[in-house]
């Protein structure tokens, strides 16, 4: 009989792996679970990345075609005055940004050069620099035209002089 339970342990323990066999299973399992950890944060990342370009793009668009203010003071009436003439000149901002207090006082020091004789050639239409910007008057034909008197230009900011339209009533 003692044959028959011994062949019996050693079907049982057989049936069990070696230690060597443990531990390469283990092993195996182990791997297993870290490839499957790595497919799952790249597969993570994957997703993730085309979805935070996707929200940065939106962002972007969105600030595209917000703003904070208009596009430049153009347009904006700041104030009459009188040119180095006496003649009464209605003072505009005509490109750019620019307060109507600056305008004023740009165009009041341009009548003001006119007057001491700083403008070059007889006395009118050519470049003069006041405070860093650079004022023009234009000829008569052209005021009587257009109504515009002189130009103050820095940068691409610009002001304008004109000539007060008058209403026919």
């Amino acid at each position: 009989m003692m044959g028959a339970e011994g062949s019996a342990l050693m079907q049982v323990s057989s049936a069990r792996p070696s230690l060597r066999q443990h531990s390469f299973r283990q092993h195996r399992v182990r791997q297993h679970r870290v490839r499957q950890h790595r497919r799952g944060r790249r597969a993570l990342a994957s997703a993730c990345v085309p979805t935070v370009m996707i929200f940065s793009a939106l962002v972007l668009l969105s600030a595209c075609g917000h703003r904070a203010g208009p596009l430049s003071d153009a347009g904006k009436h700041c104030g009459t005055g009188r040119s180095a003439a006496n003649v009464p000149i209605a003072i505009e901002v005509d490109r750019g940004f620019v307060s109507c207090s600056t305008a004023m006082t740009v165009e009041k020091n341009y009548a003001e050069a006119i007057d001491e004789g700083k403008a070059p050639g007889n006395g009118g239409g050519g470049p003069v620099p006041v405070s860093g910007w650079i004022c023009v008057g234009f000829p008569t034909p052209q005021v009587l035209k257009t109504g515009e008197a002189s130009k103050c230009t820095k940068g691409s900011t610009e002001i304008l002089a004109t000539l007060p339209t008058t209403s026919s009533s």
